[in-house]
């Protein structure tokens, strides 16, 4: 905890993390920068030693330039770990960020489904399927009403009735005179029904049939 007691975030401590170790490995660079210079310059001294002959003295700068390149790689080691630090704690802050993610989607899951009253849907949908019954019994009941009531009693003994005397103004018996008609036979036109009337026709049919084409027309 801090001074007043209180624990840093997460995000937080990662954050100031991620700062040291950036200024260790600007630090690490400088240092590296430098002695990367030494070498070069214990190299030149080297050379220009060796030309002169001190052997003793090029002897005493070679293992300097040993050492520094041994400083050298071991602050190249450094920095390589410190770049592996630096990504283990991005990968710790991005599941942090998952988690964050992941919670306030639960707490969003939590909030909807206490805001949908599940037993009310389900009460409310039992009540629609029993209305819409009724209704369509109801429509059922109504159809049928209506048509009883439209469908007068007598009217089927009325229409025989007014046939029947049709055909006795006309003297044609039902039974006699009007023979069925044969079924699949093909249908003549009214051309070749009025070549054909034959000429011993009674006059009662040859009358109904001209009443018929005075209708037609």
């Amino acid at each position: 905890g801090n001074l007043f007691g209180k624990e840093k975030p997460l995000k937080e401590v990662l954050r100031e993390n991620k700062r040291m170790i950036n200024r260790a490995v600007r630090e690490l660079d400088r240092e590296r920068a430098s002695l990367e210079k030494e070498e070069k310059r214990l190299i030149i001294d080297i050379k220009k030693f060796a030309k002169a002959g001190q052997n003793k003295t090029v002897k005493i700068m070679a293992k300097d330039l040993v050492r520094t390149r041994q400083h050298i790689a071991k602050f190249i080691e450094m920095r390589s770990h410190l770049q592996g630090t630096a990504l283990k704690l991005q990968t710790v802050k991005s599941h942090q960020a998952m988690a964050d993610a992941m919670i306030n989607t639960a707490k969003a899951l939590t909030k909807m489904n206490k805001a949908v009253d599940a037993p009310g849907i389900t009460k409310m949908m039992a009540e629609f399927e029993r209305e819409n019954a009724k209704n369509e019994l109801m429509q059922e009941v109504l159809g049928e009403a209506i048509d009883g009531a439209l469908e007068q009693e007598g009217d089927e003994d009325e229409q025989e009735a007014i046939v029947g005397q049709v055909l006795d103004e006309i003297g044609i018996g039902f039974d006699n005179e009007v023979p069925d008609a044969p079924i699949g036979a093909p249908k003549k036109s009214s051309v070749e029904q009025e070549e054909k009337v034959p000429e011993t026709a009674d006059p009662a049919v040859t009358e109904l049939e001209a009443r018929l084409n005075n209708l037609k027309r």
